[in-house]
């Protein structure tokens, strides 16, 4: 099989038709290939050559055969195995570091070893040493395999075709949810199993803690749904479907009619990939609308569902509906259903109905941030320029990438037309983050545009903005220390109040416009201020850099302060490059960016490049200066005036 995505889902499948052929072959020991068996080598072999392609990516060969004869293994060693049994090789050609004789015989006690777990990279170490009745690696020159045996227990012929007894269910679901366990993320632990634990008990609490911490992970709805299904087959149930509610939900002890919302089924999963579009069109037919029969303020209880009366599926099965409720809220519902059962055991509908609660409990939180992500992008949007205006004989290109994880970035830029051919242009930083860093942004750029298009200069604009921002900060601070004393809260808590109001409405702003020389000769004259921001810079035709503002204080400290702005003009082939702070202060280390010029090395470096090709270039250096994702937002824009040499 080819090294791609594809191989484990072939890989399956060649398992199930293996398994298949040699029933209707009718060769020695297939009456003792029931479907439970299948199921583990299905597991098994996805597992293990799905890490064969993510840690190896390359060509990976499967070998399955059928071992009638007892008392032989997968390697030829006699009295290694009691039962004839199934043998599965699963070979890449990576050969790597072999596993030390004490890590392979700890790995085969089910404990798990940091050489198993190099190997695979996964878990197919640890869920063979678990499941499997042997196993072990063979390396080759240029291949390694890893093998693994379960045994064909001849004594019960025909089992698949047997319902399962009661108590043969919670014995198989106690192993299966010790496969979850091995399945889930988590710390290495003892895998000994305390005497006389054969039911569901043990299991069940680190499955649900397991499931809790992969389903608490997703950030998507529909994400939770599908892993939810997954979890649940083949371990609980041999399939299960989610449905969802497109609305917030209705309230507990109504039926989704109700409700008067739409539903949709979010997940569907099958033992049998095969039957997966099957099922789904049954259930499609009729949408679950089972009331959750709880009191109010209590938990919904899972419900008995009619089994399915469809093409491929068996005769007698239990199905069972659970509500999925959050906070008050009806999220959807949870269908999963098992052949061979005439009920699910009451310890197993208590699993199901806990597991519910931790699934509706995730669609919840996964909703709440798909709004605030919704609410994040609009405000982003609104924060920033729709457009850069197109300066006559200026080249302009921005870079603009908020820290990542921020909901909003604490910079921002703008370039837009002032009108009596004036170009204005903008490079702002907020000192904060989050909604008080974008309420100053939604304050400052729209007053800035305001200002300029009313003839106003850069220093008066300079001024007016930091008036402004003063007073806001001076009238939030004052009705926040108002409102703590009315509350009669104590001495210090407007203190801290009146700090953290402060200074979140400071800004660094490097703003300026440019005047194109008049009849095409190229060239622009520029008139800009720095207040508390990083200087720009001036990449000349020679490649010399040169500093062209001075320093001057943030906005919105003090609020009789005044600004100055500084002219030049900016010659045909040179290049205006503003940065924000994101940019100087890069870290790697105890080095900052800028730390011996740094910026100014990066500018020269770029001679020649037109500015979109330069601000890239500057935004790759600044990236490749460290490893990490940078902690703050990067923010640059250049412009360049046409005209000079290429």
């Amino acid at each position: 099989m080819p090294g791609d995505p594809q191989a484990a889902s072939a890989a399956r499948q060649f398992v199930r038709d293996s398994f298949a052929e040699w029933t209707a072959q009718r060769l020695p020991c297939a009456e003792g290939l029931t479907g439970r068996l299948a199921d583990e080598t299905v597991l098994l072999v996805s597992e293990l050559v799905t890490n064969a392609v993510v840690h190896a990516g390359t060509t990976v060969e499967l070998r399955c055969r059928l071992d009638p004869a007892p008392g032989r293994d997968a390697e030829g060693d006699p009295g290694a195995a009691a039962l004839p049994g199934v043998v599965v090789e699963v070979s890449d050609r990576h050969p790597t570091r072999p596993i030390r004789a004490r890590e392979q015989g700890t790995a085969a006690e089910g404990a798990g070893t940091e050489g198993a777990a190099a190997e695979s990279g996964g878990h197919g170490l640890r869920l063979i040493s678990a499941v499997a009745e042997s196993w072990g690696i063979t390396y080759h020159r240029a291949m390694k395999t890893v093998w693994f045996r379960l045994p064909v227990d001849v004594d019960v012929p025909g089992a698949e075709d047997r319902p399962e007894p009661e108590i043969a269910y919670d014995d198989q679901l106690q192993r299966e949810l010790r496969a979850a366990e091995l399945l889930a993320p988590a710390a290495r632990r003892p895998t000994r199993r305390e005497p006389g634990a054969g039911r569901v008990d043990n299991g069940a609490l680190s499955f649900l803690a397991e499931a809790s911490d992969l389903l608490s992970g997703q950030l998507d709805a529909d994400q939770v749904a599908a892993l939810a299904a997954q979890l649940i087959v083949p371990r609980l149930a041999d399939w299960c479907a989610v449905w969802l509610h497109d609305g917030d939900g209705g309230a507990p002890g109504r039926g989704i009619a109700a409700s008067g919302e739409e539903q949709r089924l979010a997940g569907v999963w099958h033992a049998s990939e095969s039957h997966t579009d099957a099922l789904r069109a049954a259930l499609e037919k009729q949408p679950p609308e089972v009331p959750d029969g709880a009191a109010p303020g209590s938990a919904p209880a899972a419900a008995r569902w009619p089994w399915l009366d469809e093409p491929g599926y068996e005769p007698g099965g239990a199905a069972l509906a659970c509500p999925l409720v959050a906070g008050g809220r009806r999220l959807g519902t949870l269908l999963l259903g098992r052949g061979g059962l005439l009920g699910f055991p009451d310890d197993v509908v208590a699993l199901i109905e806990d597991l519910g609660r931790r699934v509706a409990r995730a669609v919840a939180t996964a909703r709440a941030y798909s709004r605030q992500e919704r609410i994040s992008q609009v405000l982003q949007r609104r924060l920033l320029p729709r457009g850069r205006a197109q300066v006559p004989g200026v080249e302009s290109a921005v870079v603009y990438e908020p820290r990542e994880g921020a909901w909003a970035g604490g910079d921002f830029w703008d370039l837009f037309e002032a009108g009596e051919g004036r170009w204005c242009f903008a490079l702002g930083d907020v000192c904060g983050s989050g909604p008080e860093a974008a309420a100053v942004t939604g304050l400052a750029r729209p007053v800035l545009r305001l200002l300029a298009r009313d003839g106003f200069g850069v220093a008066d604009v300079l001024d007016r903005l930091n008036k402004t921002m003063a007073r806001e900060a001076a009238d939030s601070v004052a009705a926040v220390a108002a409102a703590v004393a009315a509350a009669g809260a104590g001495a210090e808590a407007p203190v801290e109040i009146r700090e953290e109001g402060e200074q979140a409405r400071f800004l660094s702003l490097l703003y300026g416009e440019i005047v194109p020389h008049p009849g095409g000769s190229g060239g622009a004259r520029c008139t800009l201020a720095s207040a508390g921001h990083p200087l720009p810079l001036v990449l000349g035709t020679d490649g010399t850099v040169r500093v062209v503002a001075a320093p001057q204080m943030l906005l919105g400290v003090v609020q009789d302060a005044t600004y100055v702005s500084e002219s030049f003009d900016l010659c045909p082939g040179e290049t205006l490059l503003c940065v924000t702070d994101g940019v100087t202060e890069r870290r790697s280390g105890r080095r900052l960016f800028d730390d011996e010029d740094g910026l100014a090395t990066a500018l020269a470096a770029g001679a020649g490049l037109d500015a979109t090709a330069l601000a890239d270039h500057l935004r790759n250096t600044v990236h490749a200066f460290d490893p990490t994702p940078p902690d703050d937002d990067l923010a640059l824009l250049v412009l360049k005036a046409a005209g000079g040499p290429a």
